[in-house]
């Protein structure tokens, strides 16, 4: 049965510590871009909370009005 190949001191080698810290600082700016994006989206979503209950809000009060004017219509209120 074949053994296999030895291997060589290349295939083993670490990288070069200049990407290797090339690769914490890209790690450590998305980390940051992440936090920056969460702190945005949850800004941005208390505007979002607010607009939706304006127009929830603004649907309802189209709803009764229109219903009050065919009750009025209707019963000749």
């Amino acid at each position: 049965m074949a053994s296999p190949a030895p291997a060589e001191a290349g295939d083993e080698a670490e990288p070069p510590l200049e990407s290797l810290v090339h690769l914490r600082y890209a790690h450590h700016r998305r980390q940051r871009n992440r936090r920056i994006w969460r702190r945005q989206e949850s800004r941005l979503a208390k505007y979002r909370y607010w607009i939706m209950m304006a127009v929830l809000w603004g649907l309802v009060a189209a709803f009764v009005l229109a219903s009050w004017h065919e009750v009025q219509k209707l019963f000749g209120i």
